[in-house]
Order: C-alpha cells, then sequence, then structure tokens
C-alpha cells in the first residue's frame, strides 16, 4: 500500500532554523518522493517502508531537541504527482 505523508518540525527555541534543516536533510537522503514546500515536508512511498524509515528519524530528533513538535498528515495512497483540476 502506497503512503504519502506531510511533516513539519517545529522546533520550540529561537535557533529552530537548523535543527529543521538537518531533519529536511535527513528525509532527502532516503530512497523516498521527496518534496518541500515553505510550510512542510512531503514524502510518499510504500507504507511499511516508509514508516520503518520515519520512526528512527523521529526518535532521534526527538531525542536530541529538548522541546519539538512533529506534526504528521497521513494520506493513503501516493498523492505525490497531484495537480489541482479548478
Amino acid at each position: 500500500m502506497k503512503l504519502s505523508a506531510e511533516l513539519t518540525l517545529t522546533p520550540l527555541k529561537d535557533d529552530f532554523i537548523p535543527t529543521i534543516k538537518s531533519f529536511i536533510k535527513s528525509i532527502r537522503e532516503s530512497k523516498f518522493t521527496v518534496l518541500e514546500n515553505p510550510l512542510s515536508t512531503q514524502i510518499y512511498g510504500d507504507f511499511d517502508d516508509l514508516m520503518t524509515f520515519l520512526i528512527p528519524e523521529i526518535k532521534a530528533i526527538f531525542e536530541k531537541e529538548d522541546a519539538v513538535i512533529l506534526q504528521i498528515k497521513l494520506v493513503k495512497g501516493d498523492r505525490s504527482q497531484y495537480e489541482p483540476d479548478f
């Protein structure tokens, strides 16, 4: 089963940019399709493979940071080719 995940990382500290950049770079290095915009990062792949990849990435950032929020939206299916029709 294919999965689309949207990730928004919010470190709760003044110097948040290096943390976000590090997290995005780790996502980019994966074998998955990754799309970015100013508000979030989307990653697309097989459900089991993607979740197996994300769990240690999330754990690593949570262990590294004192206070951080990670918002995740999961959509069944690969939405990487979505284009609005309106």
